[in-house]
């Protein structure tokens, strides 16, 4: 691991700052209180911020801000409502559980009224631990609103000063993950190789970049003020999210078969040439990164165009030393990947001129896109909630297991009188999730970082003394602690731990020791009701749900492929409608891929056919990549090139996967008959392909290096073999879904 990029990426990025902005909303109004000897009162201001601040996920300052707003009115109701109901036991093992069901069920609507869930549910479990009566818990229920209200003034307070931060953030994490991809395709030109377990490092990077591509898709073209010509900041950021997007495809467009390369080439050291060029192309997107999250200019490295111009002149010697008709194909190739290494070269410098914000760019004439190509919009639809009271539905068990463990917990806690029993019931909340790889592992990372937690508190209070190093010690703790809980979920814990016990030590409530006995205790039991619970109501496993993503991956290929290969028969390129189908087929893959990195995780008897489901899951990764790269040629393709001769090929591509599809929705086998009248007109394709290879191949056994046949080769033998890869990946794909087929 790089921990120098780790730590630039750290220091830059949206989560630091995610970090110091919920710290100082939490910890802040304590602080002030405090001085002003109302301690009590500032804790429960600073509990209404930490409830607002768990809605503080990254978006469009207007869905922030209505999160925000809903969010503190409903931790102001419920409070209301827990504070005079949980006093009657038999009513509030009633409502606990219907509480808890109804706000995990919300998490239909996404990722912010799951945050909202959360937090209404957090409000709830902490107020069960005070027995305010009549006034005290409307006045309760006010400061709890008024330290909602606070953060909401704070977190508008920073947007204001810096409207464009939180975007150029995100966009310099995109070109930071981007820089992680280049690397992994480095790493092929190596010598031994493990292809296999590079294959996964690029599903797995790619899933990455596909995450932080959709962070940036919202913050840019859901917020007015981005998309609108006039904002010349905000212009500047689309046009190099679209550069940087074009730039992946690029980059996912330089496939080859590396495997025979390293056969022709590996004694050259050529390979591992190129392999350090394309990691001096990372370093690079790394510094442009770097620049759009800090807001610092950056500037291109001119030894790589000094090494482009040297790889160069080694092609050249190559070819006049050792080119020969047996090696001219893997030649082409060679040629191919150093084009490619000089295009990314010259985006890379656009990018880096991007960091500047040059008013001169106004004049860059681009095509503005439509937003509405790039976002999706979630409905608050009440008939989506009724959909979904089924035991079918993921979030109903999900919902019914949280319901049920937190009543659980509840009865423990009255019969055995737990100390501080509100942690078996947060414990409960946080670690289950709807899927079962995800509780299992938040359930390991919440145990073992409660432990390291208590066991580094109780170290740290032994060596510190002073009461002022440890406020700062616990301040430290919550900017870590914020700003990992979302990236390390552990880290995020164990920091977690450490300033909830400090700030216990400060306020001097009870017996230290039986605190910090407490908190393991609860969090164990937490821990076993979650594991309990996760069995007896167990999820839909995810391979009930891969097939339906299996499908929609082949149907978002089709249409990839069709309107790319279109193309090279005589239809027009558009580029705005081949972006959106690039990133619908992009967005396809990575869901695809998280839900088999998933199923993994799950008992051995829930992974059916998992094999054939690995094996497509490699094959549709290799199909978008050279699809990419299809796409790359379709830009600029000569007219010459353009063909009938491809139309063949493309139709039977085109059935086959078609016939794919169908087989895992159906079982059934359409399209055999077109396949096989299809198959044997492809040969025209090949036989024009064969005609300028022989011609080629007789000039170079005549001595002639450079003709107008090498160009045409060159050019149009590249157009043909990515339809020829894109095709026999298709037939595997056929049989990897006829193999599912019959196994199911």
């Amino acid at each position: 691991m790089d921990y120098i990029k780790e730590y630039k990426s750290f220091i830059s990025s949206y989560y630091l700052a995610e970090g110091v902005r919920k710290t100082v909303g939490i910890l802040l109004p304590a602080l002030v209180f405090g001085y002003f000897n109302a301690l009590q009162i500032g804790i429960v201001i600073a509990i209404g911020a930490l409830c607002v601040s768990i809605t503080d996920n990254p978006g469009p300052i207007l869905h922030r801000m209505n999160g925000f707003v809903v969010c503190a009115f409903l931790v102001f109701l419920f409070s209301i409502i827990t504070g005079f109901a949980h006093t009657i036991p038999w009513l509030w093992l009633i409502l606990l559980p219907l509480f808890c069901f109804f706000f995990s069920l919300i998490t239909v609507y996404g990722a912010r009224s799951a945050a909202i869930g959360v937090a209404v549910l957090l409000v709830i479990v902490l107020e069960t631990q005070y027995q305010y009566t009549g006034w005290k818990v409307l006045s309760n229920a006010a400061y709890l609103l008024a330290g909602g209200v606070w953060y909401i003034l704070l977190s508008l307070l920073l947007y204001k000063m810096r409207p464009y931060k939180l975007a150029q953030q995100a966009l310099g994490d995109y070109v930071l993950s981007i820089a992680d991809y280049l690397r992994v395709k480095a790493a092929l030109y190596d010598n031994d190789v493990d292809y296999e377990k590079m294959k996964q490092q690029l599903v797995s990077t790619q899933i990455a970049i596909q995450e932080k591509q959709n962070l940036v898709t919202e913050l840019i073209f859901k917020t007015r003020s981005i998309v609108q010509e006039s904002t010349h900041i905000g212009r500047v950021l689309v046009m190099a999210f679209l550069d940087v997007t074009d730039l992946f495809e690029i980059t996912m467009a330089s496939h080859q078969d590396y495997e025979k390369l390293h056969e022709h080439f590996e004694q050259t050291a050529i390979l591992t040439e190129y392999g350090e060029l394309i990691r001096s192309l990372a370093k690079e997107l790394d510094a442009i990164g770097w620049a759009l999250q800090s807001g610092k200019k950056s500037v291109f490295d001119e030894t790589i165009t000094i090494q482009l111009v040297k790889e160069r002149e080694r092609l050249e010697a190559l070819r006049k030393t050792i080119l020969s008709p047996g090696n001219v194909e893997m030649f082409i190739s060679l040629k191919h990947i150093l084009d490619t290494m000089d295009d990314i070269s010259r985006r890379i410098q656009t990018l880096h001129h991007y960091t500047t914000y040059d008013r001169k760019l106004r004049r860059k004439k681009v095509q503005m896109p439509d937003p509405e190509d790039f976002i999706s919009h979630q409905a608050i639809d009440l008939k989506l909630l009724w959909d979904n009271l089924s035991f079918q539905s993921n979030i109903f068990r999900h919902s019914l297991r949280i319901a049920m463990a937190a009543a659980a917990g509840y009865l423990i806690a009255r019969l055995f009188i737990v100390g501080h029993s509100y942690w078996i019931l947060l414990t409960v909340v946080v670690i289950l999730k709807p899927g079962y790889s995800l509780t299992k592992e938040r359930n390991i990372q919440r145990i073992s970082g409660t432990v390291s937690g208590v066991i580094l508190t109780a170290l740290l209070l032994w060596f510190i003394k002073d009461n002022t190093v440890i406020l700062v010690t616990l301040a430290i703790c919550m900017i870590i602690a914020f700003s990992f809980i979302r990236r390390h979920y552990f880290v995020g814990v164990f920091m977690i731990t450490v300033y909830v016990l400090l700030m216990f030590h400060l306020i001097g409530t009870g017996n230290f020791s039986t605190i910090m006995k407490d908190r393991l205790m609860d969090t164990l039991i937490g821990s076993v009701l979650a594991w309990l619970f996760n069995y007896l109501i167990p999820p839909i496993w995810e391979q009930n749900n891969i097939k339906a993503l299996m499908e929609h991956m082949l149907q978002s290929s089709i249409a990839y492929y069709k309107i790319v290969a279109d193309t090279f028969t005589g239809k027009n390129f558009v580029k705005a409608a081949v972006r959106v189908e690039r990133k619908n087929s992009l967005v396809a893959l990575a869901n695809l891929s998280d839900t088999f990195n998933r199923m993994l995780s799950e008992p051995k008897s829930k992974q059916e056919h998992i094999e054939q489901i690995h094996q497509f899951v490699v094959s549709v990764h290799m199909l978008t990549s050279h699809i990419a790269t299809l796409t790359h040629y379709a830009h600029s393709v000569e007219e010459e090139f353009i063909v009938e001769d491809y139309k063949p090929l493309i139709t039977l591509t085109q059935a086959h996967l078609h016939e794919a599809r169908n087989l895992l929705k159906q079982g059934e086998q359409e399209g055999k008959a077109s396949i096989a009248e299809t198959d044997a007109n492809i040969k025209m394709l090949d036989e024009r392909i064969g005609r300028l290879l022989q011609q080629r191949k007789t000039e170079l056994e005549e001595g002639k290096i450079e003709s107008s046949t090498r160009k045409k080769l060159s050019q149009f033998k590249s157009i043909a073999d990515q339809f020829y890869f894109i095709y026999k990946i298709t037939v595997d794909i056929n049989k990897i879904a006829d193999k599912i087929k019959v196994v199911a």
